[in-house]
């Protein structure tokens, strides 16, 4: 069994989206994690026995914080706070999603900053391991103080007062952890703020996201390289030369990727001297240019979220070295509510472009294809509604597309006077690239219905080993049928990165 040792410095996004699927991934603690909470709790247990004034530890919380707690209630108050705090509503989290929260929450732990108990924290370690998920809604978070909400929800669970999924469906908590042999959390003081305060629940839906989003980017180029090739597009819009006087990154690796996929294609060869169009459309043309500031873009969350799954979230932080707290707003959401905003956009504008490629494709006054890509046309609709889908799928993108970080509601009396709603905007990024997939499924679809008309004629390599990926499972639409199976096929290769693996399976080709 593969372990994630966890230190609280060195998580990447790719972790979390294993840890998130992959329930046989087993997590651990790394030793030097464990002194540095061992250091910081010995510090809590200090001012505890000196009765020392610090915020969360020996006063209430948020407009609470000027109201001592006499030693005697200390934990009593660390239990109150999860169990006031766990009033979320909605739908509850998919389990990926709050098994990414786990982890990241249990990361942040180990950096040493928190106060905490290795055994509680050992507790979260032992209920991911058995795969013991807890139950948490889905809204409820303002993103700031951290994903409180959610937090509680997954804290209550580990008390044995909550509710875990197990085997699809929603249990009490209790009886899970016992099948387990997992002891219900009791909390010490300053734990319960330790578990809650923090940006893991938009973390975990951000990293999801941006893990995915980057897949698809990459899956966007090679489907797009199937379109110019139905389309009998030019290639040369994707010179290096040209690229090189506007050197962003992401615009350079998408010309690359272009140029390699119709790498000796014959279609290409067979109209390069002798084609009345002077440019392509832009949806063809600029496709390094589109897809290279998504790319850009997220390479910039996925920068984001690296540190803030690496940080420590909650408040006060424990300096175990000078022996004092510091009272802050690592908490506070702003960071990734912007990045994640963007994300949304980015991924929208994949999809916006995607289906202006597949209109062209439908397009027989434009794509000098047989109309909708059906031959005997009018018995026949072809793939004239799966145009449809798509426009609906990116209409709806564009809603939430909104940046929910422009909005803030006071919360706390006041108190907390900006907030980030961060969790709103990572769940729409998340929403947005899963939509992004139908529609570059639809596009994958009309793209390799188009090639077959050029047939005997190959398009590049790599555009080459993608239209027969979808062909294996999928055959040419010769007369109406089903297409939502067809589409539903089409979109699990690109949501699963089968489409990026066909094409790296070409001897010598990567895409990038």
């Amino acid at each position: 069994m593969e372990r994630l040792v966890l230190d609280g410095e060195s998580l990447t996004i790719n972790h979390v989206a294993r840890a998130a699927y992959e329930a046989d991934l087993r997590v651990e603690l790394a030793p030097e994690a464990v002194a540095r909470m061992r250091a910081s709790r010995d510090v809590v247990d200090d001012w505890v026995e000196r009765e020392a004034v610090v915020y969360g530890i020996t006063t209430g919380f948020g407009e609470f914080a000027n109201v001592v707690i006499d030693r005697e209630n200390l934990s009593r108050l660390q239990e109150n706070l999860i169990r006031s705090h766990s009033v979320g509503a909605g739908e509850p989290m998919e389990p990926a999603a709050m098994r990414a929260m786990m982890l990241l929450r249990i990361n942040a732990l180990a950096k040493g900053f928190s106060g905490i108990r290795v055994e509680t924290v050992q507790t979260l370690v032992a209920m991911m391991n058995a795969n013991v998920v807890p139950v948490a809604p889905m809204q409820g978070s303002v993103g700031s103080s951290g994903d409180l909400v959610q937090l509680a929800h997954l804290v209550l669970a580990a008390m044995g007062e909550g509710r875990v999924w197990k085997d699809g469906a929603i249990v009490p908590a209790a009886g899970a952890l016992a099948a387990h042999g997992i002891a219900p959390l009791q909390l010490g003081a300053k734990e319960g703020l330790a578990l809650i305060n923090g940006t893991q629940m938009m973390a975990a839906y951000g990293c999801i996201a941006v893990h995915s989003a980057l897949r698809l980017a990459r899956t966007a180029d090679i489907i797009a390289a199937l379109s110019v090739e139905a389309l009998k597009g030019t290639d040369r819009a994707y010179d290096a030369r040209l690229h090189a006087t506007r050197p962003h990154r992401g615009q350079g690796l998408v010309a690359a990727n272009m140029r390699a996929l119709m790498a000796g294609s014959e279609i290409r060869e067979s109209h390069r001297f002798h084609d009345d169009r002077v440019q392509d459309a832009y949806s063809l043309r600029c496709i390094p240019q589109i897809h290279g500031a998504s790319r850009d873009a997220i390479d910039y969350v996925m920068n984001v979220l690296t540190i803030e799954i690496n940080s420590a979230t909650d408040n006060p932080l424990i300096f175990a070295d000078t022996n004092e707290p510091i009272e802050g707003g690592n908490f506070h959401g702003q960071p990734l509510a912007l990045a994640l905003d963007f994300l949304a956009i980015a991924a929208a504008e994949l999809a916006n472009v995607s289906e202006r490629r597949t209109e062209r494709l439908v397009n027989g006054a434009l794509s000098r294809l047989p109309r909708f890509l059906t031959t005997n046309g009018g018995l026949n609709s072809g793939y004239m509604i799966a145009q449809y889908t798509a426009a609906s799928i990116v209409s709806e993108n564009k809603v939430l597309a909104h940046p929910a970080s422009v909005d803030s509601i006071p919360t706390s009396a006041n108190q907390e006077d900006h907030n980030s709603m961060g969790s709103i905007a990572a769940q729409k990024a998340l929403k947005v690239t899963r939509n992004l997939a139908s529609v570059l499924g639809v596009e994958y679809l009309c793209a390799a219905q188009g090639l077959d008309f050029h047939a005997p004629m190959k398009p590049g390599a790599g555009a080459a080993a993608a239209h027969a990926l979808v062909r294996s499972q999928v055959p040419h639409l010769d007369e109406d049928r089903v297409i939502h199976t067809d589409l539903e096929v089409a979109t699990r290769l690109v949501a699963d990165g089968d489409v990026v693996a066909s094409v790296r399976g070409v001897a010598g080709l990567e895409i990038l």
